[in-house]
């Protein structure tokens, strides 16, 4: 018998894919119990965007959650995704940083570290194997598959060779966006298995619906190791279904052994938790072949339409997917897996919606530039270049090796709040969320985005508000809870309105409810009313925002004088940070935003007069 081994991945990339990270560490312990006594080769239980989801929405501590799925999984390896000097963030962390998250995963009992660059710089690998091996755990390299003039088998199966030299003990084909054919994929199985010499593991995403194909031609080639998702939590951007596997290789040479009667329970249960969570699921289900040609990974493409919808531009997403291909050649050909998705489609859409390409660059694509996260595949084109970072020195060397030691500095910074290295780690990564998490820890106040289901429409009186009257929105890319629990009467010059966002209690005052903007979530909801107390931009001093955002630092004060093409501010959308430039020389005679706003296009945020 040469049986293949299944990697579940329903805790993890299964409702990353399909509910935005969403479900609850209280929704998978019911249920580990049976899933541990499948007999998976792993569970994929943490990493990726889980890390971020439990600090930003769940308000869960991650590392409690590992806890808890080691206690409830004690016969099943434990598997992570890891973004190689990346770890779980979206900047480069020092080494002393990936070594100790890297450690202290392993003490709370990860046994498999699946570890990528979203580049395929290997030189991004390295510290985070190196520290895998020192813990005795299984290191897995792993190979960001995408297709370009500068990609091709011959180039992985090359990076597959440098991964076994650095130690690794198997190698992963990761299909992030589902762009393997069944011909790709057995001819890189092959060349693969003949020249590394080390197991092969095939992670391919369904939204193409190729999946299934791709990974029976694996199969036929010699790989034995296959990621599903439970069927609940299958199909269109997650992955193959676990069941439907098992019965396809079933009487054959390559029968997996698992139990379907076990997983069919195992799906029912999940079936009935997804139904909790139905607010987050993606507008993008089934197969979509587009991504053969955009090669954009499906909770991307969910983001791509919240910022467009934030700006009545939905009807312009086919006119992003097409310049997202064209952003990405000038770039180098990266493949699109976080952060690089991220940095490419955030720069289609400005492109697009400003009409004039690389007139806003955003700060990560002038990192991207410069080499600050690593080497691209291919030359980046000289002009566009030239138009974002002049003629800024380059990094020709691994990022991190210009990165001091930082533990002990993050360490410090978080004083009292450090009840141990997890915290410390945890604010690393991200650190203004991380330490909201740890405020709120201390003080009590933690309290995880509602599941209420959603309502269409808010109606406004003339009296007090019907209260609690709730709903979703989604801004940013992101949703969030609101429940309007009272307002005053609508004749006051400042009308009152009492709401929660998130469970967090708001209070404002606005004419109407139309000039109301929200942000917030688990970095503190807040509420502002804005659109009423901002000009429409209407002169050439007046300082616009080209798409919907947060505001991460105001550069400038009233009275100052300033050049044309100065940073005047740095807003943040899809978790990217564009500085936002001068039009015009003179002197900045008002500033009508601070940090923590939300902003929007149609909104004046610094009048400046000419000079």
């Amino acid at each position: 018998m040469d049986r293949v081994h299944i990697t579940d991945t329903v805790l993890r990339d299964g409702h990353q894919s399909l509910i935005a990270t969403r479900m609850r560490t209280e929704d998978m312990l019911p249920i580990c119990a049976e899933l541990d006594a499948v007999g998976f080769w792993s569970l994929e239980v943490w990493g990726g965007a889980t890390f971020d989801a439990c600090l930003r929405f769940l308000q869960e501590d991650p590392w409690e959650r590992l806890r808890q799925l080691r206690a409830a999984l004690p016969n099943t390896r434990l598997q992570m995704l890891l973004r190689g000097q990346n770890l779980l963030g979206y900047r480069h962390y020092a080494d002393d940083v990936v070594r100790a998250f890297v450690h202290r995963a392993a003490v709370l009992g990860m046994d498999v570290f699946r570890i990528f660059d979203a580049l395929n710089d290997l030189r991004n690998l390295r510290t985070a194997i190196e520290a895998t091996k020192e813990v005795g755990k299984h290191a897995q390299g792993t190979i960001c598959y995408t297709t370009s003039p500068v990609h091709g088998t011959a180039a992985f199966v090359a990076q597959g060779r440098e991964l076994a030299a650095m130690g690794c003990d198997s190698i992963a084909i990761k299909d992030m966006a589902g762009l393997l054919t069944p011909g790709a994929t057995e001819a890189l199985v092959k060349g693969l298995l003949d020249s590394v010499g080390l197991p092969v593991h095939l992670h391919s995403h369904a939204t193409s619906g190729l999946a299934e194909m791709c990974q029976l031609k694996a199969i036929e080639a010699g790989c034995r190791h296959i990621d599903t998702a439970i069927s609940s939590f299958a199909g269109g951007t997650s992955h193959p279904p676990t069941e439907s596997m098992v019965v396809a290789l079933r009487d054959t040479a390559w029968d997996t052994g698992l139990d379907l009667d076990r997983l069919q329970r195992i799906a029912a249960y999940f079936r009935e938790v997804r139904k909790k969570y139905h607010s987050f699921e993606s507008d993008y289900t089934g197969v979509d072949t587009r991504v053969q040609v955009n090669q954009v990974p499906g909770g991307m493409i969910s983001n791509l339409a919240n910022q467009l919808r934030e700006q009545n531009a939905l009807g312009r997403m086919d006119e992003v997917l097409a310049e997202i291909p064209r952003v990405r050649a000038d770039l180098g050909y990266p493949p699109l897996v976080t952060p690089t998705s991220q940095i490419v489609g955030t720069q289609a859409v400005l492109n697009v919606l400003t009409g004039q390409r690389y007139q806003t660059v955003s700060n990560e694509v002038k990192r991207y530039l410069q080499g600050g996260y690593g080497q691209p595949p291919a030359a980046i084109d000289p002009e566009v270049r030239m138009q974002a970072v002049g003629t800024a020195e380059t990094i020709d060397c691994r990022p991190a090796d210009l990165l001091q030691s930082e533990l002990d500095k993050l360490r410090a910074d978080l004083g009292e709040l450090a009840g141990g290295d997890e915290d410390v780690l945890s604010y690393a990564l991200f650190p203004e969320i991380g330490r909201q998490f740890l405020e709120g820890r201390r003080a009590g106040t933690l309290t995880p985005e509602p599941l209420a289901p959603p309502v269409t429409a808010v109606a406004a009186s003339d009296g007090p508000a019907r209260a609690p009257t709730e709903f979703n929105i989604s801004l940013h890319g992101e949703s969030y809870h609101v429940r309007i629990t009272g307002s005053g009467h609508k004749g006051q010059p400042e009308r009152h309105f009492y709401l929660d966002v998130d469970g967090m209690p708001v209070e404002l005052m606005v004419e109407t409810l139309d000039e109301l903007v929200l942000s917030g979530g688990a970095e503190g909801a807040i509420a502002t009313a804005i659109s009423g107390r901002r000009p429409r931009p209407s002169a050439p001093g007046h300082v616009a925002t080209a798409m919907p955002g947060n505001i991460v630092a105001v550069l400038v004060a009233e009275g100052e004088q300033v050049r044309a093409g100065q940073p005047v501010l740095v807003t943040e959308a899809m978790k990217m940070e564009t500085e936002i430039q001068a039009p015009i020389a003179g002197t900045v005679t008002q500033v009508l935003v601070r940090k923590g706003d939300a902003v929007n296009p149609d909104e004046t945020l610094i009048e400046i007069t000419a000079a």
